[in-house]
């Protein structure tokens, strides 16, 4: 896909997290939104992966361990066509089995069982170094929220990971600046640049880089990985983007916008 194509799929798919989420009922709307353009890329671009056998096991591993944002995963697996149409149409009601965090489900898609914060980078991380002393071939992803990097089980993966080595990992950071009940910066972070600069401590090189931002995302993924550490991409991205009412206010967490708010989108 080119980047035009990428941009319309990306409008198409905001517009169906949207729609779907407001007319089931379900709420983490805004967390889904922030990693929207990751999942585009990652998934149109980059991912080596046969959405018609997917058990093939030579297949790249994607484990999305911010779950509760996973409205624009399953609606990405249904436009692949992996996840029936009926089950992401029906999202969150009791005519699908989808549920509102990932469950594993390697049928659609889902190589994990996420929800839990900070569980989600040490299952990649096993996997990876699974592939690594087997010689397998496939690369592991992991999509993890800026508030996990406040698990100590995330910075213990990440020493793992530069003791053993593990270059067939890509952990990507959506630095949205926000978690459940405030700001990051209300609650552990110290300065704008903690998480860079805490990376870097532990040995490791972020590329950091706009998440929001289709071109400078695919140039971020493009970028040259280490002979021996994981790629780390920090993606600085708003919290409900493209949808205004929604973009960096923290009640917007999991409360779904009324009529009359969404009309802001409307008059701009």
């Amino acid at each position: 896909m080119n980047i035009n194509d990428l941009i319309s799929k990306a409008k198409q798919i905001r517009n169906e997290v949207l729609n779907v989420a407001i007319k089931n009922g379900a709420g983490h709307i805004a967390p889904s939104l922030s990693c929207l353009e990751i999942l585009i890329v990652l998934y149109y671009k980059h991912l080596n992966y046969d959405f018609n056998n997917p058990f093939w096991e030579d297949r790249d591993r994607v484990i999305f361990s911010k779950a509760h944002g996973c409205y624009a995963l399953y609606a990405i697996l249904s436009d692949k066509k992996i996840i029936p149409s009926d089950e992401w149409k029906y999202f969150y009601t009791d005519k699908s089995t989808l549920s509102g965090c990932i469950e594993r489900r390697i049928e659609y898609g889902l190589e994990a069982g996420c929800g839990s914060l900070g569980h989600g980078l040490p299952l990649a991380v096993g996997l990876a170094y699974g592939a690594k002393v087997q010689n397998k071939q496939f690369h592991t992803y992991c999509i993890i929220g800026d508030g996990e990097m406040q698990e100590g089980t995330t910075w213990e993966s990440i020493q793992f990971c530069v003791k053993h080595e593990i270059n067939n990992l890509t952990i990507i950071i959506d630095r949205n600046k926000l978690q459940a009940m405030d700001f990051i910066s209300g609650i552990l972070d110290v300065t704008e640049k903690d998480i860079i600069s805490k990376l870097k401590g532990f040995g490791v090189n972020p590329v950091e880089c706009n998440g929001n931002d289709l071109k400078d995302l695919i140039n971020a993924f493009s970028n040259k990985r280490s002979h021996k550490l994981p790629q780390v991409i920090c993606a600085q991205t708003i919290k409900g983007y493209g949808i205004r009412c929604m973009e960096n206010i923290p009640k917007f967490h999991f409360r779904i916008p009324t009529v009359e708010e969404l009309q802001i989108n409307n008059s701009h």
